[in-house]
């Protein structure tokens, strides 16, 4: 199958196995006799593998070090665990900091009054200056 078949079988655009084949994620389709990229069941089973990685936010530098381990059938799965913990830590880590974020921005909101004065904590509070509760 060509790259748009490609694309819309593995759920990948075009413009990103383009990318993937670039730096190097994946191997380079084979190429016809008019230099189009032609795509197997295999590498469209890569791309799906890529595509559900990168959705559970994986960085590119995890999904390649998955990726390889994927294919490498003598891997230890304790090498993908530690992966999959490492990965979990950052979210945590992510999640508790949006929650931050979201707090803060919630008291804020509560402490601007919304009306037609110029007084605004939230604008207080990016421009580094007290706000008042």
């Amino acid at each position: 199958m060509n790259i748009g078949q490609a694309a819309k079988a593995s759920g990948v655009t075009a413009k990103m196995i383009r990318y993937y084949e670039s730096i190097g994620l994946i191997t380079p389709a084979d190429r016809t006799e008019s230099n189009y990229r032609v795509y197997g069941a295999d590498d469209i089973h890569t791309l799906r593998f890529i595509k559900r990685a990168r959705t559970l936010g994986f960085s590119m530098d995890e999904t390649a070090a998955l990726l390889g381990l994927w294919q490498d059938k003598s891997r230890a799965s304790a090498d993908v665990k530690a992966i999959a913990t490492n990965h979990i830590a950052e979210l945590e880590n992510k999640i508790t900091e949006l929650q931050e974020m979201a707090d803060t921005l919630k008291h804020l909101a509560h402490c601007c009054s919304g009306d037609n004065r110029p007084d605004c904590p939230i604008l207080g509070q990016l421009a580094g200056t007290e706000v008042r509760a």
